[in-house]
């Protein structure tokens, strides 16, 4: 009778055991799932960047395994001499009969000549290379299948894979994660046809509530990212125009709809206006005439909720913009006008009772200044109450028919008021900057929206920026700040002018750049800290219709 010690120790060694596993002369079965071993006998005679590919991916269930092992040059030299001494010997019998040399003997004699040269001066190494794989199905009929489907996959690449029959065991042990191969068939590589096999497969980008972007055009994998799962939800796009950075921004902000994100878009071209009206959001023009207001004293209601030294900071810098500048002593009395306007309960806070206190203080310049934006060509745009409605889903502010020498001024202005509801009712949100250039071009908004990049974290808000001006933000301090601030670096189609300075910044491959100077439209490399991967933007034929441009597309 067995002791309660030795029943347990049986249990122990069944488990780590064969006694699930059926062996077959060419297939075994484990735990009733039919596994074939295979291993590759034959290679192409030139390795290409990434010539494995095709096996790695392969659309089925298998697993496979490679091994690389180096040569020391005191064995390989002796073993390449010899062989090109049998080589020249069969050429010179040839020769001797009158017989043609064909290229199975020119071929590999000249490539061992010069792979013994390269070795001798150091210039190469040699490499022996195995690779073996684990085909899986549910039945044997699958498993044929699968096997002739591989079969015919790699040989359209000059791989030629041979079945391991009566060596499936060791061939198994070969494909487990024990360093061991027990088949030992290999092939010799030197080392740049070995170092063109790594990485075997690309970076991959999946998180698990994530919205998709595309396809990973080195495997074939989805690219889902959740960017509020990385270090900030801030991220850049730099594109050529007509590259597609606004189709990949609008195919992100559909996404991100369903996603229960709230999204609001700064519009300086017109371009989100059919996306807006088929998802019934909020589409917000500003002009001149519009019937949309945005009052930037009221945007500050809350005052007292915030830093008062912020706030003044703020009004500053905005009057500083409305009034093409200020000195010294025009700062500490426009500091002074808005401590005396706050502290005032029994006024309209705007532009026009701000006016009113300039001119009893004496700042006659300052008022001839703020002239226009009182009672001139821009009245409209800031004397009336704020009424814009921030409860939509998705919310566009359309700035393109304002006057373009105020465009920017606009975008620091809805920028703030979009910031201030961001704090005092934070939720899932992301903010769209089109145009992103345009920031760049006064100190102030290039100041602020930098600082907006950086605190956005804190109230659950993803800044997106798009531009095509790459040098334009790569070349000035606030533009860096902004990309060194995004998580998620987009980088898509770009030209000779501007490539250099984007290698240097993003510190990319001479592949990577080689793609961006010559890729699709649709076409983008995303960089999410060490990950660099190349992508295929994809939209559904459902929403292709709200995003694109052209005429011909889109639905009426």
């Amino acid at each position: 009778m067995k002791n309660t010690f030795s029943i347990g120790v049986e249990k122990i060694v069944n488990n780590f055991s064969y006694s699930g596993l059926k062996e077959n002369s060419g297939y075994l079965i484990i735990d009733d799932e039919y596994v074939r071993c295979i291993y590759v006998s034959g290679y192409p005679y030139i390795a290409t960047n990434g010539w494995i590919e095709n096996l790695v991916k392969f659309n089925s269930d298998c697993d496979i395994s490679f091994f690389v092992e180096q040569i020391e040059a005191t064995l390989a030299l002796p073993k390449l001499t010899r062989k090109i001494t049998e080589f020249e010997s069969i050429k010179r019998a040839m020769l001797k009969d009158g017989r043609i040399i064909s290229s199975e003997i020119n071929d590999p004699l000249n490539s061992a000549i010069e792979l013994r040269d390269k070795i001798t001066r150091g210039q190469e190494k040699l490499f022996q290379f195995s690779i073996y794989i684990a085909v899986r199905a549910k039945n044997l009929e699958s498993l044929n299948k699968i096997t002739t489907l591989l079969e015919t996959t790699l040989s359209s690449k000059l791989f030629y894979i041979k079945n391991a029959y009566f060596q499936q065991l060791d061939a198994m042990q070969s494909i487990l994660p024990r360093l061991t191969d027990n088949l030992r068939q290999k092939r010799n590589l030197n080392s740049t046809s070995a170092a063109l096999s790594f990485p075997f497969i690309s970076s991959e980008l999946f998180y698990e509530k994530g919205i998709l972007y595309g396809i990973n055009k080195s495997n074939d994998s989805l690219v889902i990212i959740d960017r509020f799962a990385l270090n900030n939800a801030n991220s850049i796009i730099f594109a050529q125009s007509g590259s597609g950075k606004s189709y990949l921004s609008k195919v992100e902000i559909l996404r991100q709809l369903n996603n229960k994100t709230q999204v609001i878009v700064i519009d300086p071209e017109s371009e989100y206006k059919n996306i807006c009206n088929k998802v019934n959001g909020s589409y917000v023009e500003i002009s001149v005439n519009s019937m949309y207001h945005i009052n930037p004293f009221d945007t500050f209601e809350s005052i007292r909720n915030r830093s008062k030294t912020e706030y003044l900071q703020d009004m500053t810098q905005l009057i500083e913009m409305l009034a093409e500048g200020l000195n010294p002593e025009e700062k500490a009395a426009v500091d002074r006008i808005l401590i005396n306007l706050y502290n005032t309960d029994s006024i309209d806070k705007n532009i026009i009772s701000f006016q009113k206190i300039a001119l009893k203080e004496n700042q006659i310049s300052l008022c001839e200044r703020l002239e226009k934006y009182v009672s001139g060509s821009l009245s409209t745009l800031f004397t009336s109450p704020t009424n814009i409605n921030m409860d939509n889903r998705l919310i566009v502010f359309d700035i393109k028919n304002l006057p373009e020498n105020i465009k920017n001024l606009m975008m620091l202005i809805l920028s703030n008021f979009i910031y201030n509801k961001v704090k005092f009712e934070p939720k899932k949100r992301m903010l769209v900057i089109d145009e992103g250039w345009m920031l760049l071009e006064n100190e102030t908004t290039a100041k602020f929206i930098s600082g907006l990049v950086r605190r956005a974290r804190k109230y659950y808000l993803g800044v997106s920026i798009i531009t095509q001006q790459a040098n334009d933000f790569l070349n000035n301090h606030y533009g860096r700040a902004i990309a060194s601030q995004s998580a998620m670096r987009i980088l898509m189609k770009q030209d000779t002018t501007t490539i250099n300075n984007v290698v240097k910044e993003f510190s990319l491959s001479s592949y990577e750049k080689n793609y961006l100077l010559n890729c699709y439209r649709g076409d983008a490399l995303m960089i999410l800290d060490q990950n660099h991967v190349a992508v295929e933007i994809i939209a559904s034929k459902s929403e292709h219709p709200l995003i694109t441009t052209n005429p011909k597309e889109a639905i009426k």
